[in-house]
């Protein structure tokens, strides 16, 4: 990756946490820090790695990504309305009467969603199918999930995974967002998933576990997975509930929380802060 795609990429990432932000804010609450800490492989994939046509939402031959943890919505609705899928104006209806923005994703009603969410547990078993029907048609593309990792308490979760291992689903890639928190608190005090990446490689996907805020760490990850041809691939990205918020950063009541108009350009204000430092 060139230097100037990665500042390009990182910038990306810094503008989908502010437009999640103001998005929430236009509504006075929602899911912040779960939405926070995707920024990067959301910007990483939307802006670099999967081949998608906003112009044709449901083109047949594009990548897929099925956001499992579909609190996350604010996050991916703010990638979406960057790459062009839809108006950015849409952000401000995030949640009301008659919006196109639900909390929770929902295929039928956002240009861009591939998959429904809310029921957590059930998007990793979407993403087996939709790749195993790729497959058996002959399309080449990618399916990219993302799974929280108080999500993956749910015994789903671990169905899907022995059988996207046994259908040898090399197109198959997933991320657990692994912030190590969940709505009620710590995941090591609620249902402790250690070691992840041992269970994830018994039940024989390919495994790997790395730093979810570094874009280049995402890159490298993901190209080995392509690599993997017989086996999926599961990344785990370690991140921060929050990231790059104050307000929410590392907090378990970042869950989903008000948010108040001095938040907003408090927080604004400190992602302009790094913006600055970065440049």
């Amino acid at each position: 990756m060139h230097p100037s795609e990665l500042q390009a990429l990182q910038e990306k990432a810094q503008e989908i946490r502010r437009l999640t932000i103001q998005s929430i804010g236009s509504i006075g609450v929602g899911h912040v820090g779960g939405s926070l800490s995707l920024a990067e492989v959301l910007a990483y994939l939307y802006f670099y790695r999967m081949r998608i046509d906003p112009a044709n939402p449901r083109w047949p031959e594009r990548d897929i990504l099925v956001l499992s943890k579909g609190h996350a919505g604010p996050a991916l609705y703010a990638t979406l309305a960057l790459k062009g899928f839809f108006p950015i104006e849409w952000l401000w209806t995030l949640n009301k009467g008659g919006t196109n923005l639900p909390s929770h994703a929902d295929r039928n009603k956002t240009p861009g969603v591939d998959m429904t969410a809310g029921s957590l547990g059930q998007g990793l078993s979407a993403a087996v199918g939709m790749a195993l029907s790729d497959r058996l048609d002959g399309r080449k593309n990618y399916v990219y999930a993302i799974l929280g990792d108080g999500e993956s308490n749910e015994g789903q979760v671990w169905e899907a995974s022995m059988t996207a291992a046994h259908y040898r689903l090399g197109n198959l890639i997933a991320f657990t967002d692994y912030n190590k928190m969940q709505i009620d608190g710590y995941t090591k005090d609620i249902m402790n998933l250690e070691d992840l990446v041992a269970k994830w490689r018994s039940f024989n996907w390919h495994v790997q576990r790395i730093d979810g805020h570094s874009i280049l760490s995402i890159d490298a990850a993901v190209t080995l997975a392509q690599a993997e041809q017989d086996r999926p691939s599961m990344i785990i990205l370690d991140t921060v509930k929050g990231k790059g918020v104050s307000w929410a950063e590392g907090k378990v009541g970042s869950h989903n929380m008000p948010v108040t108009a001095e938040m907003v350009q408090q927080a604004l204000k400190e992602l302009e802060a790094v913006e600055t430092l970065k440049g």
